[in-house]
């Protein structure tokens, strides 16, 4: 009996530790759909106020760490990892702010928490039905695509303590908005910004995104200096100490705080005592804007000069390498680029994709057709670009997939290949031809663009004053 009692002491001893071990809320429940796999969280539409807000959606590479041009940085005063795990009482209290209008509205804005609703952050203030809210918002956007880590508003109305007004930032761009009391309309606004111009010049002594850090700019900006540039310059090959930038770019900013880069006006290089010089302009009706060099001459050539905007070569074109895996002899026809794995990679002209899938030792594998009997190929990709398969179109500088080391391949790489009338080639002796110039008869106004664009770059004209022109929509430079 007595072996019997201790037993049953130890096995109440365990399960209350068991019960009360740290970290454990009974409570609390995971939510299904934020703990299901990517893709497969579901939404209940008729009821939205019950799913909880998605995260955004995962890359089908590695590149998650990877900016896009125009990205402002990462903010280094972000929540840290004790906020994050605080409690969500706590957690809360730190994402939201109220400020009172003198109209006497209540305004609570706050960034969306995992497991967060859209009826929860409705609810939560106010004493009205929200419900009429989320039916309005539905209407022109899915409440499926609402994320985690995004800005949002709520503005209560003095009188009544109800909800008058949602705001939900949708992107950088874009934000939906929900007004009305008893009758509630959604629409999509832009995103108004304030546009500063700046100017940004630099010399290089190692590498250019070491030489535009210096300078207290982004990444994204020396992205943008070597996409534009890159029909023209090898970063790769043939960047050298010594050699400089210049930068004229807009700076765009909300309620006084810098949220990323706008159009680069005007930019340019100089490389081995060469200076290659870039300026924005519209030569249509269309919004888009090419660059063009102080002649009127494109920067866009049929190819850009590499597939990669900064990496390094680790293989050149040759009729006989030995192969590091095979251990024999063979032609290697074709340009081998070092980079990490999930590096994004860069149609090198704009074309139709004939193949996207596993080529044996080529692991996978991109072949883009392109004008001038052409054909571009990337080998060893660990994935692809969302939308890629064989029959897309694509255009120059468009992200198509990622660097791997797929096949029969000794580490991250890209090997990149160029056929011309169904021959290999080397890459860098490849037709280019440029696209079409300035029309001759623009030509006067192009003149005066880049008079305007040369004052700021030296002075003589106060950047201050610059107007942005919100038609206008940079387009070479960001690889569209």
């Amino acid at each position: 009996m007595k072996k019997l009692f201790f037993l049953l002491l130890l096995v109440a001893a365990l399960a209350v530790v068991w019960i009360e071990r740290p970290g454990r809320d009974p409570g609390v429940a995971l939510s299904p759909a934020l703990d299901a796999p990517s893709g497969n969280a579901s939404v209940a539409v008729e009821t939205p106020d019950d799913a909880p807000l998605s995260e955004p959606e995962s890359r089908r590479a590695p590149e998650s760490d990877v900016m896009e041009a125009g990205d402002a940085p990462p903010d280094p005063h972000s929540r840290d990892t004790e906020t994050q795990d605080a409690p969500d009482a706590v957690s809360r209290k730190e994402a939201t702010a109220e400020i009172v209008t003198p109209e006497g509205d209540t305004v609570r804005k706050g960034t969306v928490e995992k497991g967060d609703t859209v009826g929860e952050l409705l609810g939560s203030v106010g004493t009205g039905e929200t419900r009429h809210y989320l039916r309005a918002a539905q209407q022109v956007f899915s409440l499926r695509k609402f994320r985690a880590g995004q800005a949002y508003a709520v503005v209560t109305d003095a009188a009544t303590g109800r909800v008058k007004r949602f705001e939900y930032e949708i992107d950088d761009r874009r934000r939906l908005v929900v007004e009305g009391l008893d009758d509630p309309v959604a629409r999509l606004e832009t995103i108004p910004y304030e546009t500063r111009l700046s100017f940004v010049e630099g010399v290089i002594a190692s590498d250019l995104f070491s030489a535009v850090a210096d300078m207290g700019e982004g990444p994204q900006l020396a992205l943008r200096i070597a996409n534009l540039f890159a029909a023209e310059i090898n970063f790769i090959r043939d960047l050298q100490e010594g050699d400089s930038f210049r930068v004229l770019v807009e700076k765009l900013y909300r309620e006084g705080e810098y949220k990323g880069y706008g159009k680069v006006l005007a930019a340019s290089f100089t490389n081995k005592g060469k200076t290659f010089e870039a300026f924005l302009f519209r030569t249509g009706n269309e919004r888009e804007g090419h660059f063009y060099n102080a002649a009127g001459e494109s920067l866009r050539k049929t190819l850009l000069q590499a597939p990669l905007p900064i990496t390094r070569v680790t293989s050149r074109f040759t009729n006989s390498r030995k192969h590091p895996i095979l251990g024999y002899s063979r032609p290697h026809l074709g340009v081998d680029y070092g980079a990490p794995s999930g590096t994004p990679v860069m149609a090198v002209g704009s074309g139709k994709v004939i193949k996207a899938g596993r080529a044996g030792g080529f692991g996978n594998q991109i072949i883009v057709r392109h004008h001038q009997s052409l054909e571009s190929m990337y080998n060893h990709l660990s994935g692809y670009a969302r939308g890629i398969r064989s029959g897309v179109s694509v255009r120059q500088g468009q992200i198509i997939g990622y660097v791997g080391s797929t096949g029969l391949s000794t580490g991250p790489h890209l090997d990149f290949r160029i056929k011309q009338d169904g021959k290999f080639i080397d890459p860098t002796k490849a037709v280019n031809p440029r696209a079409p110039g300035v029309p001759r008869k623009r030509a006067k106004e192009f003149a005066a663009v880049v008079a305007e664009y040369r004052a700021y770059m030296n002075g003589t004209r106060d950047v201050g004053s610059y107007k942005a022109d919100d038609e206008l929509e940079e387009h070479d430079s960001e690889g569209q």
